[in-house]
């Protein structure tokens, strides 16, 4: 229950494994060289131009790291002389990167436009420190789906001030893409928005796609400068192309092309299954956090000393979780974090729920003074729920 893989591609069998499996035999299991080198091949070509498809962009640049993507190419894209305006909960990459940068940071509180509106409306008319002129760039750094938080990004008001302001907004889709939105295309889709409001899309493949690595998209011109000036394409080595096919057979079965409806039914299915464990868990009393729609559930466990005793009495009943605990959480904001899946099916997700309750119930993690209770006078669906004390 603590695995990122949304849409159930990385399993050791099926149309994806059986791809990868034909192209090691064909290339080998890499290329041992830079793409600016020897180590560009037609495969690397034809995902970018997918990618760039399936984000509906013009241009998209992939790497083999997702966490380079982020860390490395940050520092591309602003320098001294910028300001970076970062999500107080933003990912370790991000904040990397933005300190490579040497880029002037400053931060948001988690999701909150009227803390981001004071910074930009700060920035505009106080300028850079001492001298006061122009910032040369403003950089918005925000995330799909926060991983510790499971709160999706409040993108249409994100875009809305960055337009106002006239900044650059970089978005990190790394836990969103594929398994939001109706098409499983990310937060941009969940929304309903145009992917041309945002100027760096970021990604990665090690989660819905089973693979490893990320991308950028954007316009031509911003991944044209990409590959001329990122060190992530200058000196880290090129993507494996067993990975490559691996990610191109998933993409495209998300996007329908594969002549099946699979990758249509794991998106809904994953937003199913989300809704009800969610649900679940809220009627047995625990506390979580985030979007009904994040598949990202992290369940409060709070006190420090319940965090390994947690895991271990989980992993007792076979089931695997990940526990959190500061300095990656607040000290006294402990929590397990659930990831579901399109894979789980319905009997997995209650032996889970099960043992969850058993767990909660032996360790007194039931914190909630609410609940809710089904009225059961007409069919269910999200409004069937009453608040109730307990």
């Amino acid at each position: 229950m603590g695995s990122y893989n949304y849409l159930g591609f990385a399993r050791n069998s099926g149309v994806c494994a059986e791809a990868a499996a034909g192209i090691l035999q064909r290339y080998g299991g890499g290329v041992c060289s830079t793409r600016q080198e020897m180590g560009n091949l037609d495969k690397h070509e034809e995902l970018e131009c997918l990618v760039a498809r399936f984000l509906g962009v013009e241009a998209a640049m992939t790497y083999g790291m997702g966490f380079a993507t982020n860390s490395m190419n940050i520092p591309a894209l602003v320098g001294k002389g910028c300001l970076i305006l970062s999500d107080e909960l933003n990912h370790a990459s991000l904040v990397l990167g933005a300190r490579l940068s040497g880029a002037t940071i400053r931060i948001f509180k988690h999701n909150n436009m009227q803390s981001l509106e004071k910074l930009l409306r700060d920035a505009i008319v106080q300028g850079q420190p001492r001298t006061h002129r122009p910032w040369r760039k403003i950089l918005i750094v925000v995330e799909g789906i926060y991983s510790m938080e499971g709160s999706i990004v409040r993108l249409p008001e994100v875009i809305a001030l960055k337009k106002k302001y006239k900044a650059y907004l970089f978005l990190d889709e790394a836990h969103s893409i594929g398994a939001l939105g109706p098409h499983g295309r990310g937060v941009v889709d969940y929304f309903g928005l145009d992917p041309r409001d945002v100027d760096i899309m970021m990604g990665t493949f090690t989660k819905s796609f089973g693979g490893a690595g990320g991308y950028i998209g954007g316009t031509k011109v911003l991944i044209d400068y990409l590959r001329r000036h990122s060190h992530s394409t200058a000196y880290a080595t090129s993507m494996s192309p067993p990975v490559a096919e691996q990610i191109l057979t998933s993409m495209k079965c998300i996007m329908g092309e594969d002549g099946s409806g699979l990758g249509r039914e794991r998106v809904e299915q994953l937003a199913d299954n989300t809704r009800y464990f969610r649900r679940r868990l809220t009627e047995m009393g625990f506390i979580i956090y985030g979007n009904s729609d994040s598949p990202v559930v992290p369940l409060m466990l709070y006190m420090p000393a319940k965090i390994g005793a947690f895991g271990r009495e989980m992993l007792k009943r076979n089931i695997g979780v990940v526990v959190v605990g500061f300095p990656a959480t607040p000290i006294i904001e402990s929590r397990a974090r659930f990831c579901v899946s399109a894979a789980h099916t319905k009997e997995m997700l209650d032996e889970a729920l099960n043992k969850i309750s058993e767990v909660g119930d032996l360790l007194q993690l039931k914190y909630s003074r609410h609940h809710f209770v089904p009225l059961l006078d007409r069919p269910f669906d999200e409004t069937t729920y009453e608040e109730t004390e307990d």
